[in-house]
């Protein structure tokens, strides 16, 4: 699943971030990289921007951003 597509509330762990070198490096400079634990705290009303947590912080990622994350939930 991707990290568009995840649950309000739920924790999951990066698997894969897709896109061309660039991409994902802007990414990555997030803080967002394979092997991360991010929680979503919540969607906007749209679904744009989703807001997470990841290492300690507040981000706010756009949806077509949030798409090219995969993840998979923590168990």
């Amino acid at each position: 699943m991707t990290l568009g597509e995840a649950e309000v509330g739920s924790t999951v762990v990066v698997a894969k971030i897709e896109g061309d070198s660039a991409y994902k490096r802007r990414i990555m400079d997030m803080g967002i990289t394979k092997g991360s634990e991010l929680y979503i705290r919540k969607v906007a009303p749209l679904g744009d921007p989703v807001e997470i947590t990841v290492r300690g912080y507040e981000l706010s990622v756009r949806k077509n951003d949030a798409q090219c994350v995969q993840v998979k939930e923590v168990n």
